[in-house]
């Protein structure tokens, strides 16, 4: 089908590259990747060497100053390529928006470039062990003492949690009688601060090359200029972000249940079962179909979804309804294809069973599906 979302020969051509810069840097390197629980840290850089870091900045931090399609498409493909745990977007659409929004003009000249080239990796800190969708719960505090802020706490599930240069850390800066909305803070911790270190990587069944780990502040000294935005406001600048990382995962997840489709079509027309193609079988058609129809349903909100995003508008509640109902889509598409590529399905080997590890996790970070249910109640005055 034919998308609503107005992309330009530029874009295409922006995808064609990307989609070869993909399958040269990356290509049959991933299962190691996997296996070591991390990506190599050249990577990065030359992700940020051929631009596709941050594109969106304006060019006098040294971005292209491009618009939000350009990132569209690095997570697109990304997701399409089986490539979810090298979290760029991350990177791109949800952490380096915190520091150009929020950031002082210094902040901005210091720490952006060098997101944009690759030598500063970034990460955003808020998920506790008994703090995940529920951020007013965070325990991790901060006090003012001088001319610094001492931070004392944990966070668990990070991603780029090791590789990470940069961490947008949440914590709690107000009394016990102080408003949730105005008891949090935003801070910017630089890898190498005394007091911040980094527990082992994450062992997962999914996601297995993203370097995800828990972050330890032990009386961690932060300069008091590296305080993110004012004071006591971090909670409303996570709110606001919200409904672009939402959206982020939603536009995954879509694309990879999109190409999940495409190999599981192409498989099914090659097998042989009693010496006829997979393919012909009505159970077959029928659960393709039923699948297609579902996948397109997706494209069609996400691609609006997109659309209304670009163009400035509240979309909070729907960004919530496509966080819940696209992920658990994708991880239903993940679920029927692999049964249908059947014993090989279960094989690493295939990209299927990638996805359909990968999918998994989709419903449950930035949000579990009851959160974002939750939150649609709420909008509907229930």
């Amino acid at each position: 089908m034919d998308r609503t979302v107005a992309f330009t020969e530029g874009h295409q051509i922006f995808r064609d590259t990307f989609r070869r810069f993909l399958a040269k840097e990356i290509g049959d390197k991933y299962p190691q990747w996997e296996a070591d629980g991390i990506v190599p840290r050249e990577l990065w850089k030359k992700f940020g060497d051929n631009g596709f870091l941050v594109p969106w900045a304006p060019e006098e931090y040294g971005g292209a100053g491009a618009d939000w399609l350009y990132s569209v498409i690095i997570t697109e493909e990304l997701a399409r390529f089986g490539a979810s745990g090298v979290f760029v977007p991350l990177h791109n659409d949800i952490v380096a928006p915190y520091i150009y929004s929020f950031g002082t003009d210094e902040q901005k000249k210091k720490w952006l470039p060098g997101a944009i080239t690759g030598d500063t990796i970034l990460a955003v800190a808020m998920t506790e062990p008994e703090a995940g969708s529920d951020l007013a719960s965070i325990r991790t505090t901060a006090k003012r003492d001088g001319d610094s802020w001492i931070l004392n706490g944990q966070k668990t599930f990070i991603s780029n949690g090791h590789l990470s240069d940069l961490v947008v850390v949440a914590a709690r800066t107000g009394g016990k009688d102080t408003p949730p909305a105005q008891a949090m803070s935003l801070f910017l911790v630089e890898r190498n601060t005394p007091g911040f270190t980094r527990g082992e990587l994450i062992k997962k069944i999914g996601l297995k090359a993203q370097d995800t780990a828990e972050l330890f502040f032990d009386d961690c000294r932060v300069p008091a200029g590296n305080l993110l935005g004012v004071e006591g406001q971090g909670f409303i600048y996570l709110m606001q972000k919200l409904q672009q990382e939402r959206l982020v995962c939603a536009l995954g997840s879509q694309a990879a249940a999109e190409r999940g489709l495409e190999v599981t079509v192409d498989y099914v027309k090659e097998r042989k079962l009693f010496g006829k193609p997979l393919s012909r079988f009505q159970n077959t058609q029928f659960l393709l179909a039923e699948l297609a129809s579902q996948v397109t349903a997706g494209r069609c909100f996400v691609d609006n979804l997109i659309n209304n995003h670009m163009a400035g508008k509240d979309v909070t509640k729907e960004t919530c309804m496509a966080k819940y109902w696209v992920c658990e889509m994708a991880m239903h598409v993940a679920d029927r294809c692999l049964q249908l590529h059947g014993g090989y399905g279960y094989c690493t080997d295939y990209l299927v069973s990638r996805f359909f590890v990968d999918a998994r996790i989709q419903t449950i970070y930035a949000g579990t599906s009851e959160i974002m249910k939750l939150i649609v109640s709420r909008f509907m005055g229930l």
